[in-house]
């Protein structure tokens, strides 16, 4: 069954080169368990990135090490985001999707169980960024093979229902996992995290029909995303416009207290908020966009300017700080939108683009950490953060308005 992935704002993208040879006739259940299966594949990625985050404490006195230096991991991870996602979709050009999938799994599965065992800080660190290699390339396959399954008006919902296993992670995952940690030991935690990605492997091996290589497949048509303009301007809108969430996001915990002067026990309601907000912005953005792509992209945008300057002059309110932020984890909404503009725009280098659009959210989340923690030094306070993030959020609508203008220059009537 194959479905184009083509856009009505992208009429170069009509002809289908790029949907995965998958057996026609899929049935309405099988759909269904493909988008599980694969979303059972984010919400183990998901929480095994976040959960780190609430058991540096518990690594750093395990190793003997200061928990900045403990925070290096979360570098590690990071940094195999970036490096592996495009790596990864131009190696594997000539692979099939379903293998790819049960390969990026495994791999993710062993690193997670090995982390747990590792003897020493140094290993310990080597393994979470060899864990962090699969991430990007398996969200982009996914969402390739989930929009190929969907009718065209209907195909960012699709990515949406698959993306949707990393946001429940923020929710579900990360928390359990975190408890486990405490409870136990942070080495179960990540037991419980390869623990997930095996049991993807299953599902994907059960339900992922078998496919055949796309034909003309090949390591220099995937390299030929990057040699188009779109392409670039598509990742820049993602690394730049949503670096201001994590400039946010980084420091909440901080703000919540310093700010607001609100209790300690209120961070995890805080931290829930965003979850919440991010699993709803998901879902509304999705619907959105299979109506305007640009629309849902250009808006968010627009939405986070305002909205984070807001919570830089409301921060010291309860309501509002907790208002904010369930909003700015909404502005998860383009996300998907996103991810399907990189699909348009990519014709038929789609792998290695849709890949490297979670390169390039991983570099804004190390921009918009940076660049807040550069303001809260100089002496602005942490809720500054929200000016950071406008700036950058506007940054991000100044690139997708070029992207637009140079569109439709494309388009236009040449006389």
């Amino acid at each position: 069954m194959s479905h184009s992935f083509s856009h009505d704002t992208h009429p170069a993208a009509q002809e289908d080169v790029t949907a995965p040879s998958t057996p026609g006739g899929l049935t309405p259940l099988s759909v269904a368990l493909i988008e599980i299966a694969l979303a059972a594949g984010g919400f183990g990625i998901g929480t095994g990135e976040f959960a780190i985050m609430g058991l540096l404490p518990d690594v750093a006195t395990t190793y003997g090490v200061s928990v900045p230096v403990a925070g290096h991991v979360i570098t590690a991870y990071a940094l195999g985001v970036v490096i592996g996602a495009p790596i990864i979709a131009v190696l594997a050009a000539r692979m099939t999707r379903r293998l790819l999938l049960l390969s990026l799994m495994g791999l993710f599965a062993a690193s997670n169980i090995l982390s747990a065992l590792a003897p020493d800080f140094w290993t310990f660190t080597a393994l979470r960024f060899i864990s962090g290699l699969p991430h990007g390339a398996y969200f982009g396959v996914s969402a390739l093979v989930a929009a190929s399954m969907a009718p065209i008006h209907k195909r960012t919902r699709a990515v949406g229902r698959v993306m949707l296993g990393l946001t429940i992670a923020t929710l579900l995952g990360t928390p359990l996992a975190t408890f486990f940690g405490q409870v136990f030991s942070w080495r179960a935690a990540f037991m419980m995290v390869g623990g997930i990605a095996l049991v993807t492997v299953a599902l994907l091996w059960m339900f992922q029909p078998r496919d055949k290589v796309q034909e003309g497949a090949s390591v220099w048509r995937e390299l030929g995303a990057f040699r188009r303009v779109q392409v670039w301007l598509s990742l820049a809108i993602a690394a730049v416009g949503f670096g201001g969430m994590f400039a946010v996001f980084s420091y909440i915990a901080k703000t919540t207290t310093d700010v607001a002067m609100m209790p300690v026990s209120a961070v995890p309601i805080v931290l829930a908020l965003f979850g919440i907000g991010m699993n709803v912005g998901n879902i509304v953005g999705s619907r959105l966009a299979d109506l305007s792509l640009n629309g849902t992209i250009g808006g968010m945008l627009a939405f986070n300017v305002i909205l984070m300057t807001i919570f830089s002059l409301t921060a010291h309110t309860p309501f509002m700080l907790c208002l904010c932020v369930f909003l700015i984890g909404c502005g998860f909404a383009a996300c998907p939108a996103v991810q399907t503009r990189l699909m348009d725009v990519a014709a038929d280098a789609q792998t290695l683009a849709a890949a490297s659009n979670h390169s390039a959210f991983n570099i804004a989340n190390a921009l918009g950490a940076w660049l807040g923690g550069v303001v809260i030094a100089l002496g602005y306070g942490y809720a500054s953060t929200g000016y950071i993030g406008a700036a950058l959020s506007f940054g991000g609508l100044l690139v997708f308005l070029v992207a637009v203008m140079l569109e439709r220059q494309e388009k236009a009537p040449r006389i």
